[in-house]
């Protein structure tokens, strides 16, 4: 579970996430949603411990995110790796930065496909695949939580597929997973729950067959739900 209470954390005069108290249970795949600006980016650096906020706590399972890397893994976009290193020595060079197994790294390029581009470079390769690469990044330490952060940019209809499946399987497990999309098919498809930011601040939180209004299409109020915060 992943518990904010009072989030808060400006930038210069601007402010990016504002009071953000919310829940992301256990066994569950949170859709984070909002529009461009909205905070959800922001508040995915608070909770993985990147950034710090002005206010506010963040507790994974009861602990601080940054205290054990078997707590929380995150995927936030697939540029921030070195284009001259290959697949392998990238993800070597986490599991020895999170004090991992080396071993690990096998498992997590056979769970997301990579394994036969192992030796490929990063900058060799295409966005869909760094996305896999960023993916099997936040996988390496097996942790209890994990934040995703657009993860479908640049995936073909197999990797989205490939994706839906492993949300299911991390949520089946027990472990919290927290996804920011902007595609809301599969939010639909996908999410047991949404939290909604509007201008850093959260105006929808829960489970989204209890918010969808009876007999709605989960897509169509989403949709315009979000319309209504532009």
């Amino acid at each position: 579970m992943i518990e904010t209470v009072g989030l808060t954390r400006h930038f210069g005069g601007r402010r990016a996430v504002s009071d953000v108290t919310a829940t992301f249970p256990a066994g569950t795949v949170t859709a984070l949603l909002g529009l461009n600006g909205a905070g959800k980016t922001t508040l995915l650096r608070l909770i993985a411990g990147l950034d710090r906020p002005d206010s506010g706590t963040v507790l994974v399972n009861g602990r601080p995110a940054g205290s054990d890397p078997r707590l929380l893994g995150f995927h936030l976009g697939p540029d921030a790796m070195n284009p001259r290193h290959t697949v392998t020595r990238h993800l070597r060079w986490l599991a020895a930065l999170s004090g991992v197994d080396a071993a690990r790294v096998d498992t997590v390029l056979a769970d997301t496909g990579l394994a036969e581009r192992r030796r490929d470079r990063i900058d060799r390769l295409s966005l869909g695949m760094r996305q896999r690469v960023a993916i099997a990044g936040a996988l390496l330490a097996d942790p209890q939580a994990l934040l995703f952060d657009e993860p479908l940019n640049g995936l073909d209809v197999p990797g989205i597929v490939w994706f839906r499946s492993l949300l299911r399987r991390l949520a089946e497990q027990g472990r919290t997973v927290v996804v920011a999309t902007h595609l809301l098919g599969e939010v639909a498809l996908t999410a047991d729950r949404i939290v909604l930011l509007a201008d850093g601040r959260v105006t929808e939180s829960g489970d989204l067959d209890t918010l969808t209004p009876v007999g709605a299409d989960p897509r169509d109020w989403l949709e315009s739900t979000l319309l209504e915060c532009a």
